[in-house]
Formats: C-alpha cells, structure tokens, sequence
C-alpha cells in the first residue's frame, strides 16, 4: 500500500505548481506541486488504516523522508501527528533523525510543537536525557525544538525549564533561534503575560526576541 500511495503522489505533480512552491520555501527542496487539500485527499484512506495499527512504521517514515520531494516529508509528519498516541519514549532517537535531516522551519515546527511536545509531555524524563542537550547544541534546529517544544503547554509550561533554555540560546543572534525565543514567550503571554513581562525586564534577549515576544502584552 505504501508503493502505491507514492506512486499516486508522483501521478498527481503538477510542474508549474511545484516552481511557485520551490521557489516560496527558498529552492531548498524540489517539490511535486501538490497542494495540502489535495495531498490530505490521496493520503486520507493510508492513514485511516494506519490508524487503525496503532503502531508506527518507521522504515515507511525513514523511506519517505530520503525521497527528495518535499511533500513526502509533509506526508510522514502527517502519518505521525495521526499516531502520536503511539509514540513511545524510545522514538526520541527517530525524531531527532528527523530534525537534523532535510530541516527548515515547516517541518521542524512540526516536530517541535506537535511530536516532541506531545513526547516529552508524556514521558518527563525525555527534557533531562534530551531536550536539555538540543537546547545547547550547535545546530540551531535542535536548539530551536528545544525552544519551542512547550509551545501548545499553557499552564502546563515549566517556565523555570523554559527561562534556563531561553538564557542557553538569548544571545544567538541566528534568526530562527530569536524568533522562535519570541514566538515561545509571545505564545506564553497568553496564558501568563505578567511573567512575561517580568521576564523581558529581567533578561537581555535579541531585538527580533522583544518585538515577537511583545505583541500580546
């Protein structure tokens, strides 16, 4: 089934959509020029019976992400976002796979926001053996998942955890690094806008970080 549904991908490229899409992601990934809406429709039934495994196949996620196509990596974040459930603790080592290989903010975000979170949110012990170290390392997608990976917790928020990994990264002047430093703050804001407040005072962050972190406030 899974030959099939690529084989059902490349029937359905489109050419001059796949130049506008390259060309709006930068030219860092050749594309089949297949939009989201039609991408979900032709994966829709795959993932339906996927669903119903619950278990997840990684060699079809592996397979998926060495093809050079960059909807085939949206494909296997959407398998996975359909089975996150499912994760367990030792998938951290396949994510990381995922973060460091074919990265850029579309598919990184995903994996930080939506896989990782929900991974880490399941499994504590995953942000000592694991996000405390992305947090400081030299690639700034780790850095940058380590940043954002509480993104979707609200109240739930370590904001100690959240301070220390902000302070590890607050003087990279990469730009991913202090927009995501914003986007984390800015998205914290709404649930608790005074600490916010109390900690752009307290701390000194990149311009990019203060103007993203400050819109709600």
């Amino acid at each position: 089934m899974e030959k099939q549904l690529i084989q059902s991908f490349y029937e359905h490229g489109d050419q001059q959509q796949a130049k506008r899409m390259a060309t709006y992601m930068k030219s860092k990934f050749p594309f089949l020029g297949i939009q989201k809406p039609q991408r979900v429709e032709l994966q829709k039934e795959y993932i339906k019976q996927a669903k119903k495994l619950k278990s997840i196949n990684w060699d079809f996620v592996a397979a998926l992400w060495n093809l050079p196509e960059r909807e085939f990596q949206y494909l296997a974040l959407d398998y996975l976002l359909a089975l996150k459930n499912n994760l367990v603790q030792s998938d951290i080592g396949h994510i990381e796979i995922l973060i460091i290989e074919k990265s850029w903010w579309d598919s990184v975000d995903c994996l930080a926001t939506n896989i990782t979170g929900a991974l880490c949110a399941k499994y504590p012990d995953l942000t000592q053996s694991h996000i405390l170290s992305w947090a400081g390392s030299d690639n700034i997608w780790l850095a940058r998942v380590g940043v954002l990976f509480q993104l979707k917790y609200g109240e739930a928020t370590d904001t100690k955890l959240l301070q220390s990994i902000i302070n590890k990264n607050s003087n990279y002047k990469e730009f991913f690094i202090a927009k995501a430093i914003g986007w984390a703050l800015r998205e914290y804001s709404k649930t608790d806008a005074e600490w916010v407040k109390s900690f752009l005072a307290a701390n000194s962050l990149q311009p990019l970080s203060v103007r993203e972190a400050s819109k709600y406030i």
